[in-house]
């Protein structure tokens, strides 16, 4: 897929989780976990996009709260920034949604959703904590949410 310059995703929380979808490679069966989102459309606000990408690979209806983060993307990967934006659960129930674009979906599906405990990281599991990606900005989220630093209980 070609290069984007931003990626708009939300950290959805609720009672002290944060939500994560699992994308899993058709080719392979290679899986990882990460923070919903996706790029914006043309005409669309920032927070039109998070609503959208949220109720597109979730089904849920969320209200966007606020700029979180904002920080460049992973070194060589599809997105040069990404922008994180709180949001709160207003309907639906979570579950693996889909992705519109053919070019994504023929490479991956999103397969499950999972809660992470924003209060102990090392709940989240290894496969989770063994992420080069995902694993520092999760711990950049919890820190931008006033969470202390430190992970506990990891090895």
């Amino acid at each position: 897929m070609p290069a984007r310059v931003v990626r708009y995703q939300g950290a959805i929380v609720r009672d002290h989780h944060l939500l994560l979808i699992h994308h899993k490679e058709h080719a392979d069966g290679r899986g990882y976990w990460l923070l919903p989102g996706g790029g914006i459309e043309t005409g669309e606000t920032e927070e039109a996009c998070v609503r959208r990408e949220m109720h597109e690979e979730t089904n849920l209806a969320v209200a966007v709260e606020r700029l979180l983060l904002d920080a460049p993307g992973v070194p060589g990967g599809i997105y040069k920034q990404r922008r994180t934006f709180l949001c709160k659960v207003v309907g639906g129930e979570a579950r693996p949604g889909y992705e519109p674009e053919a070019e994504a979906a023929n490479v991956y599906a999103i397969d499950a959703v999972t809660w992470v405990d924003l209060r102990d990281p090392g709940t989240w599991g290894s496969f989770i904590q063994e992420d080069e990606a995902t694993f520092p900005e999760l711990l950049r989220v919890r820190a931008a949410l006033g969470y202390p630093s430190g992970v506990a209980g990891s090895t």
